[in-house]
């Protein structure tokens, strides 16, 4: 989406133009929020309903880059596997975890209307599919969401998966009935227009020059104006620039792709009966039906810049390897948006110092967890709220700046490879085992049919039994 088209979203009118406008004057508020991003603006739009001044300072504009450029699936959880979780802080801090990201996507729900985002388009359902066979670990992992978790989930056995996605690519799934998406990029302007109107001051075009976080009311620096504030919140990801390099080094920038394809018709349908989200177990492909007969999918992933036009016939391809009757797609946009991981896989959110916050390193976790971090910090700031404790644990590790992105870049596509090798090893396996049915099948009628023959004719009763005749003695041979 190019940036004439994202300002479209919402329709701002002339007051919010305003209210979003270059900061050009000096400001004593309560709390500054670093990053107009979707943590960023939860911050705002929260502490300012709580009664907060807050000010939003955006060095571009609103949603610019990652925020404004994802695919809108809400659902409860982190993309840290549990168990990983567990391992780390614990059976009971991973249910307040877990607790936390339930109440993100109920943040999210409750403000994703049509009343305050027209055409946010809502749809429920998203559903986790495996690449390879995981009967067993799909019992286990229902179990533990249901029982322990709290969360409402379906299990979904092969017949029902394809049945609802027509390719043999996907085995077992996980069904979330009360996850959904929505239209992520209306979603971020939207939230800006509430934050808008509960109080909050949004300046976009006003990087930040230099932060002093000391004493109780910090200074913040921009080209054109200064700011004092109680509280400040670092919201900026991977781009908080030279003023906190060392922050925005802690996190690995990952660029993702995705694109929309032109319009399908009725093949898509034939091909996916399935309305909600789709995302493997693996992490590598995420789809979804959008606007009735097109497919919105994400996959290439890179530790680089690149231009997103680039990666279409890599997508297209993509879609043709899941979903080959679907023949050769036309792609009619791509866009890619940079996200920040965190070294230990979790996001940053908690206080660094005495008023100084910090809400990051959300890749790869929903957009649940971004409402779940502002409502927190909002709330920590403005209620005492000390649940953000939990994050304790995951502190801020450099990711490893140059030497970290090779790193990570051949990681990436090492497991894409391992996936994939796994996923054709576990096709090949269901094959063997569907050519071994057939067999056994085709032997099991034929002895059936064996059975059913007519006995062979047996003498009549009081009649010999013919004899076979004796053999001829052979020469030197004959009896003692």
């Amino acid at each position: 989406m190019n940036e004439s088209s994202a300002s479209k979203i919402v329709g701002p009118d002339a007051a919010t133009l305003t209210e979003r406008s270059r900061l050009s004057f000096d400001l004593d508020i309560d709390i500054a929020v670093v990053g107009a991003g979707l943590a960023g603006l939860t911050v705002a739009l929260e502490a300012a309903r709580l009664g907060a001044s807050v000010a939003v300072l955006e060095g571009r504009h609103v949603g610019w880059n990652a925020s404004g450029h994802q695919l809108g699936t809400v659902m409860p959880g982190y993309g840290l596997p549990i168990g990983d979780l567990i391992a780390r802080i614990g059976f009971e801090d991973t249910r307040e975890l877990w607790a936390l990201s339930r109440e993100g996507a109920e943040f999210v729900r409750a403000n994703a209307t049509e009343e305050w985002m027209p055409g946010i388009a809502l749809s429920e359902g998203a559903l986790v599919v495996s690449n390879v066979e995981a009967g067993d670990e799909l019992i286990a992992r229902l179990q533990m969401l249901g029982e322990d978790f709290e969360t409402e989930v379906e299990g979904w056995q092969v017949d029902r998966v394809r049945a609802e996605l027509r390719t043999d690519h996907y085995f077992h799934g996980v069904y979330y009935p009360k996850a959904f998406q929505i239209d992520g990029r209306k979603y971020v302007h939207g939230l800006a227009a509430l934050a808008r109107r509960a109080g909050a001051r949004i300046f976009e075009e006003t990087p930040v020059v230099s932060i002093d976080p000391s004493g109780i009311r910090k200074r913040i620096v921009t080209p054109s104006a200064r700011l004092r504030a109680s509280h400040i919140v670092l919201a900026g990801n991977i781009h908080l620039g030279a003023p906190l390099r060392r922050l925005s080094e802690t996190l690995l920038p990952v660029w993702r792709y995705a694109a929309v394809t032109a319009p399908l018709g009725m093949r898509l349908a034939e091909a996916i009966a399935f309305q909600g989200s789709v995302t493997d177990s693996d992490g590598i492909d995420q789809f979804r039906v959008v606007e009735g007969d097109r497919l919105m999918w994400a996959s290439p992933e890179t530790t680089w810049a690149a231009n997103p036009a680039r990666f279409a016939p890599a997508i297209a391809r993509r879609i043709r390897t899941i979903f080959p009757q679907l023949g050769g797609v036309e792609i009619s946009e791509v866009w890619s948006g940079a996200i920040g991981q965190t070294v230990h896989g979790m996001p940053q959110i908690g206080q660094l110092r005495k008023g100084l916050w910090v809400a990051s390193g959300f890749g790869r976790h929903g957009l649940n967890t971004t409402a779940m971090a502002g409502q927190l910090i909002a709330r920590s700031i403005l209620w005492g709220d000390e649940r953000w404790r939990l994050f304790s644990p995951f502190e801020l590790v450099w990711a490893g700046g140059a030497t970290g992105r090779v790193a990570g870049y051949a990681i990436g596509m090492w497991e894409r490879g391992s996936s994939a090798a796994a996923g054709a090893l576990a096709r090949y396996r269901e094959r063997a085992r569907s050519r071994e049915r057939a067999a056994e099948a085709r032997l099991a009628e034929a002895n059936r049919k064996a059975g059913t023959r007519p006995p062979q004719r047996r003498p009549p009763p009081g009649r010999p039994r013919p004899q076979p005749p004796e053999p001829a003695n052979r020469e030197g041979e004959g009896t003692s």
